[in-house]
């Protein structure tokens, strides 16, 4: 197979990570090219300020070595800049003269540090922090020099600062603005960063402008332009930076502030691609980890011809240790006439948390000090989620008493968010590789493998795990007492092996009772008519000859429920019904509590002339399936529009009725917005809102009663629908026999579940796997009735 020349200009974080992504798509697709500037591997530029500090070295910081290169046969090109592309000709040139040619190309060039354009910033002593060179120029300089000044009260620069710190300067922070980090904080919790870092030696000179940096050749002070000085031998610019973009406009890419991208990250040359910070999308330019990491997946889906949705943009969050103080901040956390906040300031132990609101949704937080609620509100804003209902206090759980934050997170609840790492992949990579460090678990989990601010969580967990108090092993479960393998293991032996019944399931693993139990057999029948439709309507066949969808009761006779589709029912039918059951003498009619009529008390040799003279489908008496659908009626003085809510509830009903499911599956449907409770303690429920459906999975009304959580906000009742047949497909493909839609969640995920069904070429591929399913079984079960 001929393989295509892709070249990535740019060996950094995001480019190499979508790289990463070729490599799991299509790994034998390209040839694969990279070109960096540095003359090092790729490594993770924002833990620099952790070598500056002296905690780690470059070595600790690298993403991939050497031989990560060679293994995937990428060649990599190191200390060297491509300064030319030829779009026509197709092809690069580099610095040292040498001239290789693409099919496809990714621009990865970044970002670079901006320099202030002010007298003196060429002095000797002044310099910029981006770079492994930087970190060791300011070692060196600081074995000789006391006094340094850093410009820029950023993150950036307050990591410079706390670096400086460390190497025993004496360190002042300038900044333009009149307080701290204000991209990422308001003016309180800035405040209290302030003192915080005060006390631990830094100085601070605020709404200060910079108007010369003076000195006898090396630098010796900066003069503001309000004509204070500051003494520094040291001074280090840490003022943002810049989309690295000169050879994109010197070859003929549209650039704006960046580099423009549409949603797949192409340019406007074709094959050629930009990611990471170089990139301008929607207007946006990003310089967060995950962001960058997104544009990654979709580049590379959109490069291996995987259909996908693109890329939307990101909502910012970010989660840091700035000078061992935690802070998290996302979204518009800034006060506006549109919005209101809801805050809590505990100044004797340092703590302040902050949400900002608009129309009852959450929109931006700031948290200092305990940045424990951080992973739930941004989920809330992610979802969209209406607080109105809420108690607001209880917007913010303490932590206060708790013997350790990650004990109450749900195992789909995560941990990093940069690379998608949740807490029960981290539990269940300790316990099956016996890791016992944050870096075992980072180099197995990629947790905390990027921005970092995950990494005092990941040792939290590590921590507790490792305690007497921990219990939440996740066990691979045998399927039952006649096997030693796990569902998962034995079906994927009945795929490799092609066993095509139970008898040859039980003979050829090997069953310790060759006949099986009320388990297994239960459990394989269900996966056979899952692997092969075939075998399903073989048994389906059989068992709606012998029974017709009729329950026989205990005292001999049967019971039969019409199928109404949606709860809905027309005069014709209720005549029908009501004819037969005068006719047959028919003793116990009842409506039932899914809105379906109940006919009890049939006797064997009346059942088959009721069953015909209904001629109407009966509802199946599979426990395994979806259960009929419900519309949520309150009671019954709403005046709102009610049809969308009938019309959708017919709809899935008709969708759905054929499917075998691991478990009942019970949903509902809420008439309206104001008769939404019940939803949600069903396996999947629609509340109608504005602006379409909230769709709520997981939910159960029993013993361990819960409440579903919002999976996804539909649109239109067609995009509902489509949704949830993904959703009930996927749960069939990946759910354990007997396994309930609320443990399905809590086991793989919400945020799993959210990743495979928002992709819309997974939506679409289990769309079409659930159409298919449906017409192998729905032919017999139609010519049964």
């Amino acid at each position: 197979m001929h393989k295509q020349k892709l070249m990535l200009i740019g060996n950094g974080m995001a480019g190499v990570r979508c790289v990463e992504e070729i490599i799991k798509n299509a790994p034998d697709t390209y040839d694969i090219t990279v070109f960096g500037s540095e003359p090092h591997v790729n490594y993770n530029r924002i833990l620099l300020s952790t070598v500056l500090q002296g905690s780690t070295s470059f070595t600790d910081i690298a993403i991939n070595d050497r031989d990560w290169y060679e293994e995937h046969n990428i060649q990599l090109f190191t200390g060297e800049t491509v300064v030319q592309i030829d779009i026509e000709k197709k092809m690069i040139k580099t610095d040292k003269e040498r001239e290789v040619d693409y099919d496809k190309l990714i621009m990865g060039t970044g970002s670079v540090p901006f320099l202030i354009p002010i007298p003196g910033a060429d002095k000797e002593g002044v310099m910029t922090f981006r770079t492994i060179e930087d970190c060791q120029k300011m070692m060196e300089g600081s074995k000789r020099y006391k006094k340094a000044v850093v410009i820029g009260g950023g993150l950036l620069g307050l990591e410079a600062a706390r670096g400086l710190l460390n190497l025993g300067m004496e360190v002042s922070v300038v900044h333009i603005a009149s307080h701290l980090m204000e991209r990422q904080l308001d003016s309180t919790a800035a405040n209290m960063l302030k003192k915080e870092l005060e006390a631990q030696g830094m100085n601070f000179l605020l709404e200060k402008e910079t108007q010369e940096i003076f000195g006898n050749g090396r630098v010796e002070g900066l003069r503001f332009k309000d004509g204070t000085e500051v003494e520094a031998n040291l001074v280090v610019m840490a003022v943002g930076v810049r989309p690295n973009i000169q050879l994109a406009k010197e070859s003929g890419i549209e650039t704006n502030r960046a580099i423009v991208v549409n949603d797949y990250l192409e340019t406007n040359i074709p094959d050629i691609y930009a990611v990471g910070e170089c990139v301008e999308h929607r207007g946006m330019v990003y310089g967060l980890v995950k962001p960058l990491y997104e544009q990654g997946k979709v580049l590379a889906k959109q490069i291996c011809g995987i259909q996908c949705d693109g890329y939307q943009g990101s909502v910012l969050s970010t989660q840091l240790k700035i000078s061992g103080v935690d802070v998290f901040s996302v979204g518009q956390f800034t006060d506006g006439e549109t919005t209101k906040s809801i805050t809590v300031f505990d100044e004797l132990d340092g703590v302040y948390k902050k949400i900002v609101l608009q129309d009852n949704k959450m929109i931006g937080a700031v948290l200092f000090g305990d940045t424990s609620d951080g992973p739930r509100l941004l989920d809330m804003i992610l979802e969209q989620r209406d607080v109105s209902e809420m108690e607001k206090v209880a917007l913010f759980q303490s932590s206060e008493g708790c013997e350790s934050q990650v004990a109450s997170m749900a195992h789909g609840d995560m941990i990093c968010q940069c690379n998608g790492v949740s807490k029960g992949a981290i539990i269940e990579a300790v316990q099956k590789e016996g890791l016992t460090t944050v870096e075992q678990v980072k180099v197995c989990t990629k947790a905390s493998g990027s921005c970092g601010g995950c990494k005092p969580l990941v040792a939290e967990l590590l921590a507790y795990i490792q305690s007497d108090s921990f219990d939440e092993v996740i066990e691979q479960k045998t399927m039952c007492a006649c096997t030693s393998l796990t569902e998962d293991e034995v079906v994927q032996e009945i795929q490799q092996r092609n066993f095509t019944s139970i008898q040859e399931v039980t003979d050829g693993l090997n069953w310790e009772h060759s006949a099986g139990c009320a388990i297994c057999r239960a459990a394989l029948h269900y996966y056979l008519g899952m692997i092969y439709p075939e075998y399903e309507r073989k048994q389906e066949a059989l068992f709606i000859a012998d029974h017709m969808n009729a329950t026989l009761r205990q005292d001999g006779t049967y019971s039969v429920t019409p199928q109404m589709y949606g709860g809905m029912t027309t005069a014709e039918e209720l005549r029908k019904i009501a004819d037969i059951v005068e006719k047959y003498q028919i003793p116990n009619v009842a409506v039932t509590s899914e809105q379906r009529i109940h006919l009890t008390g049939i006797t064997k040799e009346q059942l088959p002339y009721v069953c015909a003279e209904l001629n109407m489908s009966l509802r199946s008496i599979d426990q395994h399936a979806v259960q009929n659908v419900k519309v949520e009626l309150g009671e019954g003085t709403c005046q709102c529009n009610q049809h969308p809510a009938f019309q959708l509830a017919i709809d899935v009903d008709k969708r759905l009725e054929f499917l075998k499911t691991p478990n009942q599956v019970r949903l509902s449907i809420a008439s309206c917005l104001h008769n939404g409770e019940e939803v949600l303690t069903k396996d999947i429920g629609f509340i109608p809102i504005h602006r379409g459906w909230e769709m709520y999975v997981g939910g159960n009304s029993g013993r361990n009663g819960r409440v579903g959580e919002l999976l996804y906000v539909a649109e239109t009742s067609e995009e509902a629908q489509e949704m949830i047949s993904a959703f009930v497909q996927y749960y069939r493909e990946t759910a354990n026999y007997l396994e309930y839609i609320g443990q399905w969640v809590d086991r793989i995920g919400l945020i799993h579940i959210r990743e495979v069904l928002f992709a819309r070429e997974f939506r679409n591929q289990l769309c079409q796997r659930l159409e298919f399913d449906i017409s192998q079984r729905k032919p017999n079960l139609v010519r049964s009735h």
